[in-house]
């Protein structure tokens, strides 16, 4: 570690990663990324790993464009494999709004000139994801360019090719304070030492309240919880001569991916659970929370209808883990 860069990324997760890549590949060699513990550390090691194409705002659904062209230019260049599952997905829709909202998301994906995206009836829905129950559905939206990738994977292909780029990342030394310099930079004080820094990014994650408020600012984000299943091995994904797309059911409060020869079922939550509101413990890391199934039973109800295959799989593993929402 050096006494003074140009700028210092506070997170080791894939927000943080991301950054000190981007930075680097735009010039600023002279950067750092300091992690509390070890890369992935917080809630990218624990993520499900799904990435999207579709998106209500259309600067952010141009960003995920963007990244997804750039994960498998990052793989190439770190050396570092990522795990992508270009399976494609389909949001589906079975309420008369949502599938109208589909058809508006549809002709502003087309202003955009993003061509590989369709809308699909109930029998192409069928025929894509033949597990999936179809009964009251209206139709849905199909994007080439989902799938699935490995979240960890792809925070250390950030990370190797940010070094390759001149970049360097410091592992198990947390950040203690941030204190402003007369010059307008920061002394950021470490376990490790102070070092000086023209600019500061906060990608502290799970972490990132306590992070801003070393800088006297009060972040509006908390921690919460988030479930998701994996399946062991199923024979109906078994006999499959393909990779399931994934799924996304906004009105069943689930997504859906294919797991191996098993599955993934990932609950959005209604009865939300903060975790931890002023931020996480500093020596939380490589961990997850104990799972709450009755909090979640009826969107647990809802994914069952829909993948009755479900109904008697082996559950491989329960996961739930905390992330930041704002």
């Amino acid at each position: 570690m050096k006494s003074q860069y140009r700028a210092i990324v506070i997170g080791g997760g894939v927000v943080g990663a991301s950054v000190l890549y981007h930075l680097a590949k735009f010039g600023w060699s002279d950067v750092a990324l300091i992690e509390r513990e070890v890369l992935t550390a917080g809630s990218s090691w624990h993520a499900a790993g799904g990435f999207h194409a579709l998106n209500a705002d259309p600067n952010i659904a141009a960003l995920q464009a963007y990244t997804i062209d750039l994960l498998s230019e990052v793989e190439k260049e770190s050396g570092q494999s990522i795990g992508m599952h270009m399976t494609g997905g389909i949001s589906v829709a079975s309420a008369p709004e949502r599938w109208e909202w589909l058809k508006a998301s549809y002709r502003i994906f087309q202003t955009m000139g993003i061509d590989d995206v369709h809308l699909v009836g109930v029998d192409e829905i069928k025929q894509r994801c033949p597990i999936l129950n179809t009964d009251g559905m209206l139709g849905g939206l199909y994007a080439a360019r989902e799938g699935h990738i490995d979240p960890s994977g792809v925070v250390h292909a950030y990370a190797k090719a940010a070094r390759l780029r001149g970049a360097d990342i410091i592992e198990h030394n947390r950040v203690l304070a941030l204190n402003r310099r007369a010059d307008g930079g920061w002394d950021v004080v470490t376990e490790k030492g102070t070092v000086i820094a023209e600019h500061v990014v906060n990608a502290g994650g799970l972490w990132a309240k306590q992070v801003g408020r070393m800088a006297g600012i009060d972040l509006p984000v908390s921690p919460m919880e988030h479930h998701y299943l994996v399946t062991e091995a199923l024979p109906e994904i078994q006999a499959l001569d393909k990779e399931l797309p994934l799924i996304v059911d906004l009105e069943g409060f689930t997504y859906m991916r294919q797991e191996q020869k098993g599955l993934l079922l990932g609950i959005y939550e209604i009865n939300h659970k903060h975790w931890n509101m002023d931020g996480a413990p500093w020596d939380y890391g490589i961990e997850l929370i104990q799972e709450d199934t009755d909090r979640i039973a009826d969107e647990l109800a809802l994914g069952f209808s829909r993948y009755p295959c479900l109904e008697n799989a082996g559950i491989k593993r329960w996961v739930n883990g905390a992330f930041t929402f704002s």
